[in-house]
C-alpha cells in the first residue's frame, strides 16, 4: 500500500508525478559527483556537546554536511514522501473527533461494465472516514491499507490507496485472477496518531537509547550512546565512522578514555508521550482495525475478454506482484520459479552469498540452513542473534554468511569489533561473478529523522556502485521493509507508518541501479497471514524463490 494524494495544498504531497521527477533526477545525479564521497579525517576523540563548526546541528541530532547533489536528492526525497498535514491534537486528548474505523465505511464502485468485472480490469473502492461521534471527517492523513484476497485460491494482491485530503480515500486494485475477490480495508493509524508518530521522530529520536561498557583493567563504566544525544555539559566520545561518515556518539566515561569501549547494547525505550495520547493506539479500537463495507465487499472476476484493453490509472502505480495458489507471481521483470532443496543447491553451487543487515535478512540465512541438507553452519562461537555467522557446503562449494549492520541496532550485547557498517563491508568484499550480496536495513532506524536513513542509504548506494563498477558480475539483491503486528509500544518505535516511509525511500534511492528488489512490503500486505516483523514460512519461502529466481533465472516457454 502506498499512500498518495490527488491535489496539492501548502505542502508538497507524495504524488506519482513527484516520484517520477525524483527518480529521474536521481538517475542524473548518479552520473555526476553524487557518488564521490571523501570522508573527513576523524578519530575517536572527546568533543564538547557543542558541535564543531563543520557539523550542522539540527535540534540535537548532528549531520555531516552533504554535497550539493546529495543535499538536493535528500530534499526531493523528503518532499516526495511528505505525508498530508495531520490535525493538531486537542488537550486533553479525546477520541471523539478522531477517525473511528467502526463508523468508517467503504463502497465498491461500479465497474466500466456496470456490475461485471473481468480479469485485467481495475476495481475501485471509495472509503469514507467518520469520527467517533459519527460525523464525516473533513481532512486526510489517515494511514489506510487495502488488499484483495481469495482464501480458497490462496490469491491476494495489495491495493493502492489515494488520499483525497477531505476525509475520503480511494483504493484501486488490479483484478488478476478469475473468481471471487474479497476487499479488505484496514485503518492502521488515524491521522491523529500519525501526528504523534511524526512528532516523536522529530522531537524524541533518542527515545530508544543504548549504552556501551568501558573497561580498563579492573575499572569499568557504562555510558549512554546514540546517533542523537541531548545537550549537556558532559563531554562526548565521537565514534563517527572514518570511511562512511556515519555518526555515533557516547557520553564520555568519567574516569576512562574513549578507546576503552568494549561493547554496545540497547537499554530501554522511553515512552514519553503526552497524557492520554495512548488512546490513539488501542488494539481493536483504532490500531490496525478493519473498515467494513456498505453493501457487497466482494466481486466475481470473469475471464479476460477477447481484445480487452488494459485499464491504466493516472493516479496510482500497479502492484509489483500477486499471490495465486499460494505462489508469488511477479508482474514485470524476472519470472519467479519454484525451487526445492536440490534446485536451490544447484542454483547456489559454486557461489558465495553474503547477507548484511537486520534480523529480517538473518531469517533468510536461517532458511537456507534449514532447507539445504549439505549446508552446515560453522561455529564461530558468536552469540545469537548477533553473529557474524557462516555456513558451508563443501561438496557443492557454497558459502553463505550473515553480518548485522552497524549502529543503531537494538540487540543484546554486541562487541564493538562487530559493529561494522554495510558500506565498509562491501568495499572490503572479495567479489566476483559468483558472488551474491543481499541487503536489508530498515527495522532499527525507524525512530530517527528520515535524514539519517537517507544518508545511511546514500553511503550504502555509493559502495554498491563501487562494487558493481569493479566487479560487474556481482549480483546485489535488496529486501525492502515489511508490515508487522502492532501494539502501543511497537507503534511508537516500529510502526508500519515508519516502515512504509523507509520502504518508499529505499525504492526511490535504488531505482535505476543494477540491483534487484524483493518487495517485502507488498508480499506481506497481499498475503492473508497475520503480519509479523519476521514473516511466517509461506511468505519467506516465496521471498526466497524470488531470490533464487534472480540468481538463477529459468527459461520459460
Amino acid at each position: 500500500m502506498t499512500m498518495r494524494t490527488t491535489c496539492c495544498t501548502r505542502r508538497p504531497y507524495h504524488s506519482i508525478f513527484l516520484f517520477v521527477a525524483v527518480f529521474a533526477l536521481i538517475s542524473v545525479l548518479r552520473h555526476m559527483d553524487v557518488l564521490q564521497f571523501h570522508p573527513k579525517v576523524n578519530a575517536t576523540i572527546i568533543i564538547p556537546r557543542v558541535s564543531p563548526h563543520h557539523i550542522v546541528n539540527r535540534s540535537f541530532c548532528t549531520f555531516q554536511p552533504l554535497s550539493p547533489q546529495d543535499a538536493l536528492e535528500e530534499r526531493l526525497i523528503l518532499d516526495s514522501i511528505a505525508w498530508p498535514e495531520t490535525p493538531f491534537l486537542p488537550s486533553p486528548i479525546s477520541l471523539e473527533q478522531t477517525t473511528d474505523p467502526a463508523n468508517s465505511t467503504f463502497t465498491i464502485l461500479p465497474g466500466r461494465k456496470g456490475g461485471q468485472w473481468h480479469v485485467g480490469d481495475q476495481l475501485e473502492v471509495l472509503i469514507q472516514t467518520f469520527d467517533f461521534q459519527g460525523r464525516p471527517k473533513k481532512s486526510g492523513g489517515d494511514f489506510i491499507t487495502a488488499s484483495l484476497h481469495n482464501r480458497k485460491l490462496e490469491a491476494g494482491v495489495a491495493g493502492q490507496v489515494v488520499d483525497h485530503l477531505n476525509g475520503s480515500y480511494s483504493a484501486v486494485f488490479s483484478l488478476l485472477w478469475k473468481g471471487d475477490a474479497q476487499v479488505e480495508v484496514t485503518l492502521v493509524h488515524p491521522s491523529e496518531a500519525v501526528t504523534v508518530l511524526n512528532r516523536l521522530n522529530r522531537e524524541q529520536p533518542d527515545r530508544t537509547y543504548f549504552k556501551s561498557l568501558y573497561r580498563s583493567g579492573s575499572f569499568s563504566e557504562t555510558t549512554i550512546c546514540n546517533v542523537c544525544l541531548r545537550p549537556t555539559q558532559q563531554l562526548l566520545c565521537n565514534y563517527t565512522d572514518l570511511r562512511t561518515g556515519e555518526p555515533w556518539f557516547c557520553y564520555k566515561p568519567k574516569n576512562l578514555s574513549c578507546d576503552t569501549r568494549i561493547n554496545h547494547f540497547r537499554v530501554a525505550f522511553k515512552q514519553n508521550i503526552i497524557s492520554k495520547e495512548e488512546k490513539l493506539f488501542q488494539s481493536a479500537v483504532n490500531l490496525k482495525v478493519p473498515i467494513q463495507a456498505t453493501g457487497p465487499s466482494n466481486v466475481a472476476g470473469l475471464p479476460k475478454e477477447h481484445g480487452q484493453l488494459k485499464v491504466n490509472s493516472s493516479s496510482v502505480t500497479g502492484p509489483s506482484g500477486y499471490y495465486y495458489q499460494g505462489v508469488w507471481r511477479a508482474l514485470g521483470g524476472t519470472t519467479v520459479s519454484q525451487f526445492n532443496s536440490s534446485a536451490i543447491t544447484q542454483c547456489l553451487k559454486g557461489k558465495a552469498v553474503h547477507m548484511y543487515g537486520d534480523s529480517t535478512v538473518r531469517q533468510w540465512f536461517e532458511f537456507l540452513n534449514a532447507v539445504l541438507p549439505g549446508l552446515k553452519e560453522f561455529d564461530l562461537h558468536n552469540r545469537k542473534p548477533v553473529g557474524p555467522f557462516m555456513s558451508l557446503d563443501y561438496e557443492n562449494n557454497i558459502l553463505v554468511t550473515y553480518r548485522c549492520h552497524g549502529p543503531p541496532i537494538h540487540w543484546i550485547t554486541i562487541p564493538t569489533r562487530e559493529l561494522r557498517y554495510i558500506a565498509n563491508e562491501l568495499d572490503d568484499l572479495n567479489a566476483g561473478p559468483n558472488t551474491v550480496v543481499v541487503l536489508s536495513i530498515w527495522a532499527h532506524i525507524t525512530t530517527y529523522p528520515m535524514e539519517i536513513y537517507i544518508r545511511r542509504l546514500q553511503s550504502i548506494r555509493r559502495a554498491v556502485v563501487r562494487l558493481l563498477d569493479t566487479n560487474p558480475g556481482t549480483m546485489v539483491i535488496i529486501r525492502t521493509a515489511n508490515s508487522r503486528a502492532l501494539s502501543l509500544q511497537v507503534s511508537l518505535t516500529n510502526s508500519d507508518w515508519y516502515s512504509l516511509q523507509c520502504d518508499k525511500v529505499l525504492k526511490a534511492m535504488f531505482k535505476g541501479l543494477n540491483v534487484h528488489l524483493i518487495d517485502a512490503w507488498e508480499m506481506t500486505l497481499a498475503h492473508h497471514l497475520p503480519h509479523d516483523i519476521h514473516p511466517p514460512p509461506p511468505i519467506i519461502r516465496n521471498m526466497m524463490n524470488c531470490l533464487f529466481s534472480y540468481i538463477c533465472p529459468q527459461k520459460h516457454g
